[in-house]
């Protein structure tokens, strides 16, 4: 069985994020989504209402899991006995970051293979730091977000 994982801080989750998981899940027989805990983003949400915002919209996909990580990414995806990283790119201004840390990754561990995934073009402009950005202002971000998370969204930012 082919497993990946499609790692990230989903904070929030965005409908570009669950087009990369559609793909991903169309393309691998196991898909492990996995919110990082020890992000330096600052999130919004905690970890824990980060992944019960992601399940609802994953619970149509079988073999799709959600779950929560820190550390090391690849010590990570060894422990899971994944085969795969999955990571979007929505532009070319991605790529750079992107590349940089496929490459530290398989500096780390030569066996772990890196995937890029583009989401449809519909999304390539969305990230969940425009996406709070708009919700913090009252914006309509339902075009963006499932509406669990807009709704989650509105909660967090309402005077």
């Amino acid at each position: 069985m082919r497993h990946c994982i499609y790692p990230g801080t989903f904070d929030p989750i965005t409908c570009g994020h669950l087009d990369v998981l559609e793909r991903a899940a169309r393309l691998f027989d196991r898909v492990t989504v996995a919110i990082a805990e020890n992000s330096g983003k600052g999130p919004l949400f905690t970890a824990d209402q980060r992944l019960e915002m992601i399940r609802p919209n994953v619970a149509h996909l079988r073999h799709v899991t959600v779950t929560k990580f820190s550390g090391l990414l690849v010590e990570f995806c060894m422990e899971q006995k994944a085969d795969a990283i999955i990571r979007g790119l929505r532009a070319l201004s991605d790529f750079e970051f992107e590349f940089n840390m496929a490459l530290m990754n398989r500096h780390l561990e030569p066996a772990m293979e890196t995937l890029f995934v583009m989401p449809n073009e519909q999304f390539s402009y969305t990230s969940s730091t425009l996406v709070k950005q708009v919700a913090r202002f009252g914006g309509d971000v339902s075009h963006f977000v499932p509406a669990n998370v807009a709704a989650a969204l509105k909660a967090a930012y309402r005077p």
